[in-house]
């Protein structure tokens, strides 16, 4: 079953700090959307570029914990990234390192905040910090964009089941 999702992702390059956010609200409970970002099963089915699949190598999301994952585009280009889980709390809260192993000392610090709106709805807040404009800006022509909103559009067509 496809669905065409009514919501907007709006991913803002903020101006006075090296700082990409990312909001997107869900029609699911924090708890549903929530468990799509630690359990690897489902992780893997929505995240990233829909011309790419994803394999795992490990996905420990647990304060303390660590993953890799690896993205493989249809002409056999593979991009790895890892980083440790530094705080998580369920159904609230995900705070993460990212890194793109193609850029390995641009490591980014993430946070990610899951609002229950009520009514069975959630707003995601995602930021992503990074040590200088430069790395900002390279994150942001990668492509990201394009991952994000395929991926959340994937990952509408998983809550909804």
């Amino acid at each position: 079953m496809s669905t065409t999702s009514t919501h907007v992702t709006e991913i803002v390059v903020e101006p006075e700090v090296p700082m990409v956010r990312i909001v997107r609200e869900f029609d699911a409970p924090p708890a549903k959307v929530f468990r799509a970002h630690v359990d690897p099963e489902l992780f893997a089915q929505w995240n990233g570029p829909l011309s790419t699949t994803m394999r795992i190598d490990h996905y420990d999301c647990r304060t303390g914990g660590s993953y890799r994952y690896v993205h493989t585009t249809t002409d056999g280009f593979e991009a790895g990234f890892n980083g440790c889980f530094h705080e998580v709390r369920s159904n609230e809260l995900i705070v993460q390192t990212f890194c793109y192993e193609g850029m390995p000392d641009g490591v980014a610090l993430e946070k990610l905040v899951f609002e229950d709106l009520g009514d069975g709805r959630t707003r995601l807040t995602a930021t992503s910090l990074v040590d200088s404009y430069a790395d900002r800006d390279a994150f942001v022509a990668s492509g990201m964009e394009v991952g994000v909103r395929e991926g959340f559009e994937r990952l509408d067509e998983l809550l909804a089941r």
